[in-house]
């Protein structure tokens, strides 16, 4: 199978389209597909011409025209591509995704003490990006109403040049479990000398 990385993201005449990833986790993420769906139906026939692509995961369906629950690698790398704005959750490797192909993603991260997920690694994360201009950091409905709204307004202060020679984060974590293992393998089997 080939990856689809683009070197740069497409740009032409249309409607803005957002592109809003929720991820593939078990948890739910109900609160940041309300406040999606409340932010599009505000401006649905509005000033505004806007798609909104949203994969939702494991949250409640939501009412909107371009909702899905999941998306194929492949087509969730070209929508990414492809998208004027990017939204997306706390995790490392959907922000890297969106950070190579030129976005500079509007990251609300998953809250553990709303059920979204076990423990508080994607706050700590997005907050640490944030504090260093890497993503747009969002906790707030009004916070994603503003940066929504700014990125339709102004999008070059959501772009970045794209970067395709950063790490496939899928590549990366597999070298690293599989550095892991190998040395995991070899603690045990120095162990086993000590020991004969």
């Amino acid at each position: 199978m080939t990856s689809f990385i683009p070197r740069q993201r497409a740009t032409g005449p249309g409607p803005a389209t957002v592109l809003a990833m929720v991820g593939t986790d078990v948890h739910r993420f109900d609160r940041l597909v309300g406040w999606l769906e409340r932010w599009w139906t505000a401006r649905a026939g509005g000033a505004w011409e806007v798609r909104l692509v949203l994969q939702y995961g494991s949250s409640t369906p939501p009412n909107l025209p371009h909702a899905v629950p999941f998306l194929a690698h492949e087509e969730l790398q070209r929508a990414i591509a492809e998208a004027s704005v990017v939204v997306c959750h706390g995790g490392p490797a959907t922000i890297t995704e969106a950070r190579r192909t030129g976005h500079l993603p509007i990251v609300v991260p998953r809250d553990p003490t709303h059920h979204e997920h076990v423990d508080n690694h994607q706050q700590l994360f997005a907050r640490r990006l944030g504090a260093a201009g890497m993503v747009r950091l969002v906790e707030t409905e009004a916070d994603l109403v503003e940066s929504l709204d700014k990125a339709l307004v102004d999008p070059g202060a959501f772009r970045l040049s794209a970067d395709p020679d950063l790490p496939d984060p899928r590549a990366a974590a597999a070298a690293r479990v599989g550095r892991i293992v190998e040395d995991l393998v070899r603690q045990r089997t120095s162990r086993r000398r000590w020991w004969r």
